[in-house]
């Protein structure tokens, strides 16, 4: 597998996740802020994330970076490519600002932006999709932002919380 660079941007720096950065991302995918916006919301553990970086980050089935405040260096969330398709050149986006006063600052617009022209031209994707919860509006801003068209509103797609929700897909492709 090849080495991943670090992505510098104006106020975001990607770095490639390792074992040292569990236990922020079980903090934050434990928030209810964060697990409210994700499919998946099983409490998560650091058994299930050391699992997740064995058995698919080190395969290269997920390349997944820890997102970073340019200003203090300090880890504020994740972005992640996952199901990677090389056969199609193709993977699912996944991303989530952990550190609360970090969110709305733009850091989710501009780690998108970095990432999919890392998916591109490094990674030589050619399909970038991800999917949503309809109500998460903020987070659909920031992908229009960064390129992403919605492709498709599936109505009812999931049962959260004792209620149906619709999922939206959305995909940027390579220019």
């Amino acid at each position: 597998m090849q080495e991943l660079p670090r992505i510098t941007g104006d106020r975001v720096a990607l770095r490639p996740i390792t074992d040292a950065d569990t236990d922020h991302i079980v903090a934050w995918r434990n928030t209810p802020s964060v697990m409210q916006n994700f499919i998946f919301r099983q409490t998560f553990t650091p058994e299930m994330h050391r699992n997740w970086l064995t058995t698919k980050v080190a395969t290269g089935q997920v390349v997944q970076y820890i997102i970073e405040d340019k200003a203090d260096g300090r880890p504020v969330g994740s972005v992640y490519y996952r199901d990677i398709d090389p056969a199609n050149h193709s993977a699912e986006y996944g991303i989530f600002i952990g550190e609360e006063n970090a969110r709305g600052k733009g850091f989710g617009t501009e780690t998108a932006r970095l990432f999919t022209e890392f998916g591109f031209t490094v990674l030589g994707l050619h399909r970038i999709s991800l999917r949503l919860l309809a109500e998460n509006l903020p987070a659909r801003r920031s992908y229009e932002k960064a390129g992403f068209a919605e492709e498709g509103l599936f109505r009812d797609m999931v049962l959260l919380d004792g209620r149906y929700r619709d999922v939206v897909f959305m995909a940027k492709l390579a220019p």
